[in-house]
């Protein structure tokens, strides 16, 4: 039988501990706050006074409710006074050895059954759990902030942890309005490691100069469906908070080439060019508010547009591409190999334009591709050689631009860009579940309202197909060389067996 918890202690009255007393208390469960600095704990009972007043003023709760609440809360003066608790939370500094010590004070005030838990973002919680006389009742219980807007907060088993501690954790953040995730013990637990691959990979793109960073926002905003781009995001959160957790987990992982850091942010963090904060990050700010923004794409002019000559790897691409061009009024040839005065339009997976033209047999200062994995009434990607005419690359521009819809043209690339965010996203998910530290409901459901992505990462792998990504990540491979690219078994095995993305396989006897 999972365990009630009735009353619970909060260390630590910071914006997250303070959050997640508001949710603890508004599902009626009773809270003790506390903090070592003077005043601090009793500041934020005001604070969520003050931010009740605002619901109530809201109509989102009764003024009666917002009482029963605030009856709810309670302050300590000293961790003496958290004796009788079923359960703490631990919301202190991001320090292993802080965290330690508390639990080490912790653990000679609360009575034997009194679980412990750690709000920690980074640490091992197997780590903060060491030194603990009864280890098995120490778990992490990490919120997101704001707590009572992102409903997911990750259960972490460290090595010792009773299997029951977790269950009781994740029936806590039910009653509490939240989903519970369940991950095991390692570096970033479930949702700052799936998030690794986002950044990381627009960080790489902009290291080999296929596109500016505006750009590189811009396709993955408005061609995938991000809330935001990984770079304006990198600036929002702040390159001092960002950047240093990419390297902890980098190293965590023993240099992992999948989590490779990038030169470009140490430079930035050291130069003090952190974000929106101090406004200048990898975009400009005044008050808050990015200025100079680089506009879209100027589209180019064109005098005539040549016939089209498509080269896909697939009957559905190119249907889809022959009737979007007709709408556009091109000229779309059907032979088997273009004219001389073709623009040769290819829509590979994996490859970049250079090795495409090899592929199809294309000339090269003809050669533009563009990104079928995008949807192409949404937002369209082009992508020519080294060798492509401006000519050709113009009017590859002009046409695919007449219906107002947005183009950006990047530099030659292995897989564009929206192939290789998603391909990595897709990827390092089902490697996460492959090693078992995320079931595959909680991996996708804890992206998706941790990090705000439009799908679970392996939902969306079975929407653009286990196969295709598996070509992509193939092909990565082969043309760079890097590791990071690699496909992982969770892909690969499911993509050669024709299985879906999310499908588990039984547990062992």
């Amino acid at each position: 039988m999972t365990r009630v918890i009735n009353h619970m202690a909060i260390v630590g009255a910071g914006v997250m501990g303070t959050g997640i007393a508001q949710i603890a208390a508004q599902a009626g469960i009773r809270v003790t706050l506390f903090d070592n600095r003077e005043g601090a704990a009793q500041g934020a009972r005001d604070n969520l006074e003050r931010t009740l007043g605002k619901l109530v003023s809201k109509g989102k709760i009764t003024s009666s409710d917002a009482q029963l609440i605030l009856g709810q809360l309670e302050v300590a003066t000293s961790l003496a006074d958290l004796k009788s608790v079923d359960l703490v939370v631990e919301a202190i500094i991001e320090r292993l050895d802080a965290k330690q010590a508390l639990l080490a004070e912790l653990e000679a005030v609360v009575a034997d059954d009194c679980i412990l838990t750690s709000n920690t973002s980074s640490l091992s919680v197997t780590s903060i759990a060491r030194g603990c006389r009864r280890p098995e009742r120490v778990a992490g219980f990490h919120f997101f902030n704001p707590v009572p807007l992102m409903k997911v907060v990750e259960v972490i088993d460290g090595l010792a942890t009773d299997p029951m501690i977790g269950d009781c954790l994740q029936a806590l953040a039910s009653r509490m309005g939240h989903r519970g995730i369940r991950a095991k013990d390692t570096p970033g637990f479930i949702i700052n490691h799936a998030g690794r691959a986002y950044s990381t990979e627009a960080l790489q793109i902009l290291k080999e100069g296929v596109a500016e960073p505006a750009e590189i926002d811009r396709i993955l905003r408005d061609g995938l469906g991000f809330r935001m781009g990984p770079l304006e995001l990198f600036d929002l959160t702040a390159l001092d908070v960002s950047h240093p957790v990419i390297e902890s987990i980098y190293n965590q992982f023993y240099q992992e080439p999948r989590y490779r850091p990038a030169a470009l942010t140490r430079q930035m963090l050291d130069a003090g060019y952190v974000g929106r904060k101090v406004g200048r990050g990898f975009y400009h700010y005044a008050d808050g508010q990015k200025i100079d923004a680089a506009q879209p794409q100027v589209v180019p002019t064109v005098s005539a547009l040549p016939p089209v000559w498509l080269g896909t790897e697939s009957e559905a691409d190119r249907a889809a591409l022959t009737a979007l061009l007709q709408t556009l009024g091109s000229q779309v040839e059907q032979g088997a190999k273009p004219s001389s005065e073709a623009l040769c339009l290819l829509a590979p997976y994996g490859l970049d334009a250079t090795a495409a033209a090899g592929k199809f047999a294309t000339d090269p200062t003809r050669t533009v591709c563009i990104d079928p994995l995008l949807d192409l009434g949404r937002y369209r990607t082009l992508m020519p050689t080294p060798a492509t005419r401006i000519d050709m690359r113009d009017a590859a521009h002009a046409l695919l631009a007449r219906d107002g819809v947005g183009v950006s043209v990047i530099r030659d690339s292995v897989g564009f860009v929206a192939q290789r965010v998603l391909g990595m996203i897709v990827n390092l998910a089902g490697d996460i579940v492959q090693q078992g530290i995320a079931s595959v409901d909680d991996l996708d459901e804890g992206v998706r309202r941790g990090l705000g992505y439009p799908q679970g990462p392996l939902a969306w792998g079975d929407e653009v197909g286990a196969e295709r990504l598996l070509t992509i990540m193939q092909r990565m491979t082969e043309l760079t060389g890097d590791p990071r690219y690699r496909p992982g078994p969770w892909l690969r095995r499911r993509a050669a067996l024709g299985l879906s993305l999310r499908h588990s396989e039984p547990a062992l006897n």
